[in-house]
């Protein structure tokens, strides 16, 4: 038997797909400019099965890719030319969520939301928010440390996860870390989080769950420029605050953002949304402080949720803008490169020049309290050349982020889109040393194949 007619013979009727019509939702993932028709796509129940057909790529030299949703920016879920997807959304189960220990121990495609709505009859929810919450799965959270408006205060997802059960890209089951906070020896769990796949596919996660909140204290301030709305970043941290999540939206994604659910924001070029968070007395405190700093910010408009209806109400817009700027254009890149909160109002002035000399808008939507931009790039794909100059302007932003001093992804990773960037921000020898650690652990080069590792590090190998 060759390679397919094993794989075949793993799995029960139906759960390997061959077919071009069944394997074209797989092309691609939430980068959709970027597409690669899979040799063939798994789909996985078990844990044994996902290590089976590991240990038969390893046999047959067949690179694979892990995914669940697939809703990852940067192309990091796409499939490799001759290689075989692992689809993981049907190991959706949560093995086990303890009330006591405040942790979940779940499978990779559990979606991300899902895990607080189980938490929360027990008055405990999981911190890391990314956008595609709703959708997204932990397996992929894991692979990018994806963020989240909430951040801020709480951390990416490396600061969530205690343990791991991973399988190895020769197809070693392996378990990396535990429970507990404090574990012995060097922390591998959390060098696994945030590989993109690289290092081979996790199959069981444990979670850290955390109270939640007492009170919260949303506000949401518009401001007549968006650099004005990036220097009241700066000062609400400077007054000593660390508010749970602060947002910022500028005119393109608030309209986009209005047109899609009608959030009520008003009209401006800017919009700040500020959360407060934790103990009653202590939110009620900070909100006075926060009221008058934001006064101080020169924001034309201010309004305070009164009601966790309006609060739900603020953050809906925010959360749909991604998704909403779909309505000013056909084809929009995602970008998330990061600059010191410090420097958020200069990389603002420079994305809006950059936008003009390239003649296309750019609509920003991001977390600000992180330094964590998200410029949306609009363009139109059916336009000769247009891809590529949004691509090109892209470029130019994570150049810009890495020169402030910031760096080329918060929470979406490299993928194969920024790899190509990756020698702007780290030098031959960290490219070197990180291709060293794929070599050493992945020798046949099938873990996620063509992600992250630009190819000009292999040349100097």
């Amino acid at each position: 038997m060759g390679f397919l007619e094993e794989l075949r013979a793993l799995f029960p009727p139906g759960r390997v797909l061959t077919q071009g019509a069944a394997l074209a939702p797989y092309e691609s993932d939430a980068l959709t400019a970027y597409r690669q028709r899979p040799l063939a796509v798994v789909l996985p129940e078990r844990k044994e099965e996902v290590v089976q057909t590991v240990r038969l790529c390893h046999r047959y030299g067949v690179p694979f890719v892990a995914r669940g949703s697939g809703t990852s920016l940067s192309g990091g879920s796409l499939p490799v030319e001759g290689g075989i997807v692992l689809a993981l959304n049907r190991m959706n189960r949560i093995l086990r969520l303890d009330p006591q220990a405040m942790v979940a121990v779940v499978e990779p495609g559990v979606v991300n939301l899902e895990v607080s709505r189980q938490a929360a009859p027990f008055g405990l929810y999981y911190a890391p928010d990314p956008s595609s919450q709703p959708v997204s799965t932990l397996g992929g959270n894991v692979a990018f440390n994806s963020g989240g408006a909430h951040c801020l205060k709480y951390g990416m997802t490396a600061n969530h996860v205690l343990g791991l059960e991973v399988v190895t890209p020769e197809g070693e089951v392996v378990r990396l870390g535990g429970e507990g906070l404090e574990g012995v020896g060097p922390d591998l769990h959390g060098f696994f989080v945030g590989t993109e796949g690289l290092l081979g596919v996790a199959v069981e996660i444990t979670l850290r769950l955390l109270p939640k909140p007492e009170a919260y204290h949303t506000l949401l301030a518009a401001y007549g420029s968006l650099e004005g709305a990036g220097e009241a970043v700066s000062l609400v941290i400077r007054r000593g605050l660390l508010p749970g999540a602060m947002e910022i939206m500028d005119r393109l994604a608030i309209e986009a953002a209005e047109a899609a659910v009608q959030a009520g924001y008003p009209k401006a070029e800017a919009l700040l949304i500020v959360e407060l968070e934790g103990p009653k007395e202590e939110v009620a405190e900070e909100a006075l402080v926060l009221e008058e700093v934001i006064r101080e910010s020169g924001a034309l408009e201010v309004r305070v949720a009164g009601s966790e209806a309006e609060r739900q109400a603020i953050w809906k817009g925010r959360k749909a803008a991604f998704s909403a700027v779909g309505r000013l254009s056909p084809d929009y890149l995602v970008q998330d490169g990061v600059v010191p909160r410090s420097r958020l109002a200069e990389a603002l002035r420079e994305i809006g020049r950059l936008s003009q000399a390239y003649g296309l808008r750019v609509a920003n939507v991001f977390h600000a309290g992180d330094g964590n931009l998200h410029p949306l790039v609009l363009y139109d794909g059916k336009k000769p050349g247009e891809l590529e100059r949004a691509e090109a302007l892209a470029g130019e932003i994570l150049r810009l982020c890495v020169r402030l001093g910031g760096s080329l992804t918060g929470e979406h990773g490299i993928g194969v889109e920024k790899k190509g960037y990756m020698p702007e921000m780290f030098a031959p020898e960290d490219l070197l040393a990180m291709e060293g650690v794929k070599k050493a652990l992945d020798p046949k080069g099938l873990a996620n194949r063509g992600k992250v590792l630009p190819e000009v590090a292999r040349a100097g190998g």
